[in-house]
């Protein structure tokens, strides 16, 4: 199980035990998009190579304010 822990600078990852930060910068580069309008799940697609992504997409934007 991955768990995302979404604040205004970037997002804090456990991913099979590991934890690790992706900073803002590399999520908006990676997506192409300005972070607020990136959602959950491009950055769960970002971490994991076939993710389960269940329920609507959520905005960062959305998450973090």
């Amino acid at each position: 199980m991955t768990v995302l822990s979404f604040d205004e600078q970037g997002v804090d990852v456990v991913y099979e035990g590991t934890e690790f930060r992706l900073d803002k910068e590399l999520i908006e580069n990676a997506v192409g998009k300005n972070y607020p309008d990136v959602t959950d799940h491009e950055v769960l697609q970002m971490v994991e190579k076939e993710p389960t992504l269940t329920g609507e997409p959520r905005r960062i934007g959305d998450i973090v304010h």
